[in-house]
């Protein structure tokens, strides 16, 4: 038997991009000095070869604490843009999939649906998000390549060129579109089993349905982090490194990759498991709870079929 599926507004859409878009702009803000850490260690693992407090105390130690805020600005303005296409894409193209198969074929199909959408919203996601996570990856490598979001952007259009700020778009595409999907996958699935075994969500109090949904995120985001860490190693690796004459970007990423090896595509794991674990968490307990505060709709909810 079909359940009943909401129907959505533009405003309905828009606050879910604006839930999204607090939710991963605050989040990975607050992540900044691991982010910092993580890509010192992938992009210099000779230097920063003793793991993550080591090598936060290095920095600190070089370069001032200052240094672990090092990309703020992008960081902040990026995943703001990136968590409204992600987050917001995500309900549309998930209702669209909904409606067009049929509720009671998409309860058959609903795990290819979250991967479908995870992945489209993520694509133009990307979109937004690439010149952006450029800027910041070439501040965190380069510490004195300019002075902030402005200073660094316009420089690298300055000298670069706009084609610049989408050299790593092809691997951030690697990263991010594997990330999400095994993000949205495994956030429903589990919150699905979590739920199942709490109670209904409608008999729980808002307190429990965010901690549940912070359960969850964490269960999402350790599982995206192992999967996407490979990808997340070459997009540091060709942010920084500059094609030779006549070379093509993929090109490029197999000779970054072959350098890298297996291991040292994993290098920067532990500290990317636990900045992508507590964000992942906390962008799904924020999402849920700015969704009741700003009066959404209800998220679509492919339940099992009875």
């Amino acid at each position: 038997m079909s359940a009943p599926v909401p129907q959505y507004t533009v405003s309905d859409y828009a606050k879910f991009a604006l839930a999204g878009a607090i939710g991963c702009g605050t989040t990975h803000s607050a992540m900044v000095p691991i982010d910092v850490v993580k890509t010192r260690i992938q992009l210099e693992p000779t230097i920063y070869n003793k793991g993550m407090v080591s090598s936060f105390k290095k920095i600190i130690g070089e370069e001032g604490a200052g240094a672990l805020l090092t990309g703020f600005g992008p960081t902040l303005l990026g995943y703001s843009m990136q968590g409204a296409f992600k987050f917001g894409g995500y309900e549309v193209f998930k209702k669209l999939f909904i409606d067009t198969l049929g509720y009671d074929t998409a309860v058959n199909y609903k795990n290819s649906i979250y991967m479908g959408s995870a992945a489209i919203a993520e694509f133009f996601a990307d979109i937004a998000l690439c010149p952006l996570e450029a800027t910041r990856i070439r501040l965190v490598s380069q510490p004195n390549f300019a002075n902030g979001l402005v200073g660094g952007f316009s420089r690298i259009l300055k000298e670069e060129g706009l084609g610049s700020f989408y050299a790593g778009f092809t691997p951030i595409l690697f990263k991010q579109i594997p990330y999400n999907i095994s993000k949205f996958l495994v956030f429903e699935r589990a919150a699905e089993a979590y739920f199942g075994l709490a109670g209904p969500k409608e008999q729980l109090s808002a307190t429990s349905v965010t901690g549940i949904n912070l359960v969850a995120g964490l269960t999402a985001g350790l599982a995206a982090a192992i999967v996407s860490q490979p990808a997340d190693t070459l997009l540091s690796k060709v942010n920084k490194t500059k094609k030779a004459p006549g070379q093509s970007t993929i090109g490029l990423l197999g000779q970054l990759a072959k350098q890298l090896g297996f291991f040292g595509s994993f290098a920067g794991l532990p500290t990317r498991l636990v900045m992508v674990g507590t964000l992942t968490s906390l962008q799904f307990g924020i999402y849920g709870s700015l969704k009741r505060t700003l009066g959404c709709a209800p998220s679509v909810e492919i339940a099992k079929k009875d």
